[in-house]
């Protein structure tokens, strides 16, 4: 009798468990979403990032990464940001959120903050000039998608509205080239046509580097840099067709 009790209880139990898996299983959303943003790299994210006004003459992006925690859509899904703490009233109108779209199958994608310089007041550029802002984003939860871990949640972008003429622009020391050998003379608003078109800040150009492009030291080849020179004569044509002559900050035409 002992010995039976004792499988009625085994039995009982057996069955208790099977049933709390069940209602587990049960109780699971394929729809659930949340979403992890963060800025960095794939691999390895950032606390923060900069954004530097200067380094562009026209609406420029940030980008940022996006993941999918949960069930991958078979449906398209969006979401978006919203700016929740820092200089939110000066970022103004020269800040741009998207809406972001998850396509059905898609669970990890990297998407754009957009800046544009020419959307910020006077008052409101020189205080980035001066002065370091930042702002924060965060997920704006939705039917679709809530946020994600709490070390994914916020994307902190520091401020900057500076640009400094390169040491090397005008004299280098052998192996280096003068930038001015393949741009001509220095003005603020031709540095930073550069800058967008390059995608670099602060390079150098170095007389026997094979390789076109040295991304640990951030310097060109002098053969690239006579290509980059080509490039900008291009651009800046394409430029001045679309938007009127583009000139610099002391009233003179941007030639190359």
């Amino acid at each position: 009798m002992k010995k039976r009790n004792i499988i009625y209880t085994l039995g009982a139990l057996l069955i208790s468990l099977s049933s709390c898996q069940q209602n587990t299983y049960e109780q699971f959303d394929p729809e659930y979403g949340a979403v992890n943003i963060w800025v960095g790299t794939e691999l390895n994210p950032l606390d923060s990032t900069s954004f530097n006004y200067s380094y562009t003459l026209t609406q420029d992006s940030l980008m940022f990464y996006a993941r999918i925690i949960g069930a991958v859509p078979t449906e398209s899904k969006t979401f978006t940001l919203e700016a929740y703490e820092g200089d939110i009233d000066k970022v103004g109108e020269s800040l741009e959120i998207g809406q972001y779209t998850f396509a059905p199958g898609e669970y990890f994608k990297q998407f754009p903050i957009c800046f544009d310089p020419t959307q910020l007041t006077s008052e409101d550029s020189l205080y980035f000039a001066e002065n370091e802002g930042y702002i924060k984003f965060r997920l704006k939860e939705s039917e679709q998608f809530v946020a994600g871990a709490d070390s994914y949640q916020s994307i902190h972008v520091i401020l900057k509205n500076a640009i400094a003429k390169p040491d090397t622009w005008d004299e280098a020391r052998y192996p280096q080239v003068a930038l001015s050998r393949y741009f001509g003379s220095y003005s603020e608003v031709k540095y930073k046509f550069i800058i967008q078109q390059v995608g670099a800040v602060d390079f150098k150009v170095q007389y026997n580097q094979t390789a076109d492009y040295d991304e640990a030291t951030n310097t060109f080849s002098s053969a690239y840099a006579k290509f980059l020179k080509n490039k900008m004569i291009l651009a800046l044509e394409e430029y001045n067709e679309a938007n009127g002559t583009l000139y610099d900050e002391y009233e003179f035409p941007v030639t190359f």
